[in-house]
């Protein structure tokens, strides 16, 4: 389609630098008056949630095999941004049977991901860890194929249908993991369901690349990640609750 970069270009997001970095998020409506910052209303606090992200500072994050957040992450106006490379950001506690609610918005080409119960002991996240696709549908090459699209279990399980918002408004996600059973949501709408360890599913690993990564998907209680792809991208309001 008009638009799609052919196979094996990249993006021209990713060449952006800091400073157009910047007026790329304000071109997509963020504006540094009348920030939102995350907040957990009184029922949602009895209820168990926890504030993942304050909205100004990247306090209980860290990177990858880093103690330290990289610096190409930054708190703006109430979102968390992916403005530059140095890696992806973990979260500094683990998690295993977990609610995750979330938003998030991503600038044309855009990739990133949200990578959940990852150990630190492979080279990357995502061999020990599923993935939740952040993606740019309409323009991104991933977007071609449901089974890498936006709120897909990366490379394993496509969701039931695209039901994303266009390139600069903000969409709702959620992930539910409970014991071997994992669910992705995006804006209202349960489109991923799966269970390790079933036969759909180990047929569905073995034919993806994870088929040969042995530590994929078998971690219980662990890390979440945010990906660094090359892309700028947005996050805010992560909340995340024990089940």
């Amino acid at each position: 389609m008009p638009g799609v970069l052919p196979e094996g270009a990249r993006p021209i997001i990713p060449a952006m630098n800091l400073r157009l970095a910047l007026v790329a998020l304000l071109a997509l409506g963020t504006t540094v008056v009348n920030a939102q910052m995350p907040t957990l209303t009184p029922s949602e606090q009895a209820d168990g949630w926890k504030l993942m992200f304050d909205g100004k500072s990247l306090d209980g994050w860290r990177g990858y095999k880093d103690e330290k957040p990289s610096g190409g992450w930054r708190a703006f106006n109430g979102e968390l941004v992916r403005l530059g490379g140095g890696g992806d950001l973990m979260t500094v506690e683990q998690y295993g049977d977990f609610e995750m609610r979330f938003e998030w918005k991503i600038t044309e080409y855009g990739n990133s991901g949200i990578i959940y119960r990852i150990a630190t002991t492979e080279p990357y996240p995502w061999h020990t860890g599923p993935e939740y696709q952040i993606l740019d549908n309409g323009h991104h090459p991933d977007g071609r194929n449901a089974i890498t699209s936006a709120g897909s279990n990366y490379a394993v399980n496509e969701p039931a249908k695209d039901v994303t918002r266009p390139v600069g408004q903000w969409n709702e996600g959620r992930i539910v993991a409970k014991g071997n059973h994992v669910e992705h949501w995006l804006n209202g709408v349960k489109v991923v369901e799966y269970d390790i360890d079933s036969p759909d599913w180990k047929k569905r690993v073995q034919a993806s690349k994870f088929g040969k990564i042995p530590p994929y998907a078998t971690v219980k209680r662990g890390y979440i990640a945010l990906q660094d792809h090359d892309s700028v991208v947005m996050y805010r309001n992560l909340k995340i609750k024990a089940l």
